[in-house]
């Protein structure tokens, strides 16, 4: 039995061939390389769909000091939105970092690192792009009602966040009648 290093799983290990086969709990029969190979492209695909997220609001976010009520808005609102401004530009860059990580490590045989540690990137991504969503919410709502009601929508839209992006998909995890995927 050997534990895997990108998904910290005991698996069951064989050699055919010469490579090392494990065999994961889904019933999945790969190499490590293997399955390195498969973890990068369906991490990809989640970067991909976050990007656009993140790109469309920071362009919406970026278009703002262009209209006309910009001027109208407080000091606070004004803080809120350089901050948003600020936690955009950082979650768009925590969402193309695997990219640049992949260019450096391309050939060099290091894709259970560059999965790992891309892994832990998207997921800080995502908190950020949480804080960015909620927000967003904060300072559209002050503007629109008052700040009153732009807390309570805020901090009603980060549980909401918090709760489909981070305890949703541990309580699935630790759900011991559904199946397991590395």
């Amino acid at each position: 039995r050997c534990l895997t290093p990108a998904e910290g799983r005991l698996s069951q290990g064989r050699r055919e061939g010469g490579l090392m086969t494990t065999q994961v709990s889904d019933g999945r029969d790969e190499s490590a390389d293997e399955r390195s190979d498969r973890n990068w492209a369906e991490l990809l695909q989640e970067l991909r769909v976050m990007q656009m997220g993140v790109q469309i609001l920071t362009g919406f976010l970026l278009t703002l000091p262009f209209q006309q009520r910009f001027g109208d808005l407080d000091t606070v609102q004004t803080g809120v939105y350089l901050a948003l401004v600020a936690l955009a530009v950082l979650s768009t860059g925590l969402f193309v970092t695997p990219v640049s990580l992949h260019r450096t490590l391309f050939r060099r045989h290091r894709k259970t690192t560059l999965v790992t540690l891309s892994d832990r990137i998207a997921r800080l991504g995502v908190l950020v792009l949480a804080f960015v969503v909620t927000g967003t919410v904060l300072l559209v709502v002050d503007v629109v009602v008052d700040r009153t009601a732009a807390l309570w929508s805020s901090g009603c839209a980060l549980v909401l966040l918090v709760g489909l992006w981070f305890v949703l998909p541990r309580l699935v995890a630790r759900d011991p009648s559904s199946p397991a995927s590395p």
